[in-house]
């Protein structure tokens, strides 16, 4: 009867201990709570998912919170007349739409912006803040070209936006007269008007405050490598802006009560980085008035080019590194087709022009591929601000005087009044909209070689993470937070943000 009794309850210690270590499991995985949307080439667009499959994950993703990088600038778009002038086209209606969709607290909630100073090629036609030659004093200086497009949308985004926005802006060329060459396109800056140039940046800030427009920070000129001579440019060695910033416009606008305005170098294309930063952040008085580096993603249609990035940071980690320019260039954009934005058919201009040796990063490459992996591997390398080009274009991919047609994330048929949401709005809006101005990112590990995955912890201590799926092929994985799991399926092809709400 003894042995009876002994075994019985050893039993229940047993089943006590076993019950005892289900709960303990239980503590240790407690299930992650997240908000979960997507954007897929089967439809999704930002839809939020509800429904998680419980499966065997091959890869958990590991989200390291008290491990830090840099620190968030914004997301966003530009402002150019192109988009403007179409937005005029528009009614009233569909241009709100646009203007909620990009700035509205339902929409994209950009943040981080860019515009032209003077023309672009994304303008109707050549024009400048001074057009009258030798104007030392630029007595006649005018923004008037901006008074009926430029400068309405940007007013009006800033009246829908609730928390605002930064806005960059960057010349393309100087006035003509102050250039070599005397023309919009190419030349150089010729230097005795080095300080009348700095003036010019003084005016434009002064005349853009005067609209109720602050101005966050400039560039000293679009792409100083040039752009083939193609439409408006001017050259700058690394050097040569470099002495321009340290010895007129950084003490220009300082003397002008305007030293807060970030100014950023460079501007151009990532593979030319090290020569650039190597000058600019050479000693404390060549990089005292860059606030950081501005680069675009022209060099490749698939590589972001992580060692230009990481050595950028290293050279100067307490700047700014800020993509101000990036879109699918040299294409007419596809009209209500988003399968076409999911497939790898787009070119860009060194499918034609590239040399032979650099003709392999210019492969054929999906729009919505080439953004989502581009902004995650800028995230992912010290990049603390991305910005696309055009807001807003027409069905041909312009307007634009030099007939340089692109793709935007929003196309229009003005005369028919009709608007089209690309899948690259959707992609934009998976980081502008959960990934804030002051969040942090965090480390990740990912052991998914087929995803690529970014987090940042947002000010409210929300975490965003965005993963992304380039394949042909659903995956399943596990996404872990400090010991809470949850299991997570992305379709094929498809863009996820994943939100885990403030603890």
């Amino acid at each position: 009867m003894k042995t009876v009794n002994f075994i019985f309850y050893a039993l229940i210690v047993v089943l006590m201990g076993s019950c005892n270590d289900n709960k303990s499991k239980e503590n240790v995985q407690k299930i992650l709570k997240v908000e979960v949307y997507e954007t897929s080439a089967n439809g999704n667009q930002l839809k939020k998912l509800t429904d998680f499959e419980s499966t065997d994950s091959s890869a958990t993703i590991t989200i390291s919170p008290d491990k830090k990088f840099q620190t968030i600038t914004g997301f966003g778009g530009s402002f150019t007349e192109s988009s403007a002038y179409l937005l005029n086209k528009l009614s009233k209606k569909n241009r709100d739409t646009i203007l909620q969709a990009y700035f509205g607290n339902d929409g994209a909630r950009y943040s981080l912006t860019r515009t032209h100073i003077s023309s672009c090629d994304f303008s109707l036609n050549n024009y400048t803040y001074a057009p009258v030659p030798g104007d030392m004093n630029l007595e006649n200086f005018t923004i008037k070209e901006d008074q009926d497009d430029l400068i309405p949308m940007i007013k009006d985004a800033m009246a829908i936006s609730k928390d605002g926005f930064k806005i960059i802006a960057s010349p393309w060329t100087a006035p003509p007269w102050m250039k070599d060459n005397n023309a919009y396109v190419g030349g150089k800056l010729l230097p005795k008007y080095y300080d009348t140039f700095a003036l010019f940046f003084s005016k434009y800030l002064e005349a853009y405050k005067a609209e109720g427009i602050d101005i966050w920070g400039l560039t000293p000129v679009n792409e100083p490598h040039g752009n083939g001579n193609n439409w408006e440019s001017m050259h700058f060695s690394p050097e040569e802006e470099t002495n321009f910033v340290q010895n007129h416009l950084g003490p220009k606008l300082e003397a002008d009560g305007m030293g807060a305005v970030n100014i950023l170098g460079y501007d151009q294309n990532r593979a030319g980085l090290k020569e650039w930063v190597d000058v600019m952040f050479a000693s404390e008085e060549s990089s005292k008035y860059f606030a950081g580096t501005a680069i675009h993603w022209y060099e490749s249609t698939y590589d972001f080019f992580p060692k230009a990035l990481q050595y950028a940071h290293e050279k100067a980690p307490n700047k700014y590194l800020i993509e101000t320019e990036g879109c699918v260039d040299s294409e007419i954009p596809h009209w209500q087709d988003d399968a076409w934005y999911w497939k790898k058919e787009a070119t860009d201009w060194g499918w034609d022009w590239a040399s032979e040796k650099d003709k392999h990063l210019h492969p054929k490459y999906s729009p919505v591929n080439r953004y989502a992996r581009d902004i995650i591997g800028c995230l992912n390398n010290w990049v603390d601000g991305w910005v696309d080009w055009n807001m807003v274009l027409d069905r041909q991919g312009g307007p634009n005087w030099f007939k340089n047609w692109c793709v935007a994330p929003i196309i229009v048929d003005p005369e028919a009044d009709e608007v089209y949401f690309t899948p690259i709005y959707h992609t934009m809006a998976h980081f502008s909209k959960f990934i804030r101005p002051g969040a942090i990112i965090i480390d990740t590990q990912n052991p998914e070689e087929e995803l690529m995955v970014t987090a940042a912890q947002n000010p409210d201590s929300s975490i965003a993470v965005v993963v992304f799926n380039e394949g042909f092929t659903a995956k399943n994985f596990t996404l872990n937070l400090n010991d809470q799991l949850i299991s997570i399926k992305i379709n094929a092809q498809a863009i996820q943000t994943i939100v885990i709400p403030q603890s």
